[in-house]
């Protein structure tokens, strides 16, 4: 009896299909996700002249992203962990990375509607305009920008095993990042708390991106914070790959 042993390209195009689906079936998820960063534009919106459009786009887009790494990719992973998801495929005909690489372009078109979502509000809502350059970049800045999350995500489900307590773990995270990244960027916090932030995971993120909207603020400055972004995303992601397991026990 012949075994046929599908393609890679078919494998991988089958685990994109069912991951989608998956994506779908969560849509109030995806919506929520999406909201958060978009209400924070609107809340902002009296004193954008004050911080900038620029500012104001990258702070959101950077929120958005930390929403979609740290809770949506992490949670994911680990509730399919706990399910026995992995395991099954596991032992199926497939290379392994093509199970994560599929999980990982899901998240990378949430990626690029979030920041479609918030430079469109942006520009229609708040009046923020920008170069055409502008928008190419915002993409670029936002893709690296979200490796670094989807890569810190990826060492707690790595560290994490219990699904419940993954969730507890990005929430509190992504609570930590959203307030003191923002009051401390924003110098509410005193200068050493600042100066602390502006090179954390959340401050390189939110600097790429928002100088990425307007170009002509692209500084040596700008440079380190995306370097180090690159370093996070490294670092973060060797580490939880070596870290994670496939099955819970």
């Amino acid at each position: 009896m012949e075994v046929t042993v599908p393609t890679t390209s078919a494998v991988l195009k089958s685990l994109l299909l069912a991951d989608l689906r998956t994506q779908w079936r969560n849509r109030r998820a995806v919506l929520l996700t999406v909201l958060v960063p978009v209400i924070i534009l609107f809340s902002w919106k009296g004193i954008i002249d004050q911080v900038g459009g620029a500012f104001a786009l990258g702070t959101c887009i950077t929120v958005g992203l930390m929403a979609t790494g740290l809770m949506g990719y992490t949670n994911s992973v680990a509730r399919d962990r706990d399910k026995g998801v992995f395991q099954r495929l596991r032992v199926a005909p497939l290379p392994a990375w093509t199970i994560m690489v599929s999980r990982l372009f899901v998240q990378l078109l949430m990626i690029l509607v979030i920041t479609a979502t918030v430079l469109l509000v942006g520009y229609f809502a708040d009046h923020i305009v920008i170069p055409s350059a502008g928008y190419v970049l915002a993409f670029l800045a936002a893709i690296v920008g979200a490796a670094a999350y989807l890569a810190m995500g990826q060492v707690i489900v790595g560290l994490i095993k219990n699904p419940e307590v993954v969730q507890s773990t990005t929430r509190l995270v992504y609570f930590i990042f959203i307030m003191v990244g923002m009051l401390g960027q924003l110098g509410a916090l005193g200068d050493y708390v600042k100066e602390y932030v502006i090179w954390s995971p959340y401050g390189t993120v939110q600097t790429i991106i928002a100088d990425a909207v307007d170009p002509s603020k692209w500084t040596s400055t700008s440079t380190e914070a995306l370097l180090i972004t690159v370093g996070y995303a490294v670092v973060f992601f060797i580490a939880g790959i070596k870290k994670f397991q496939w099955s819970n026990k």
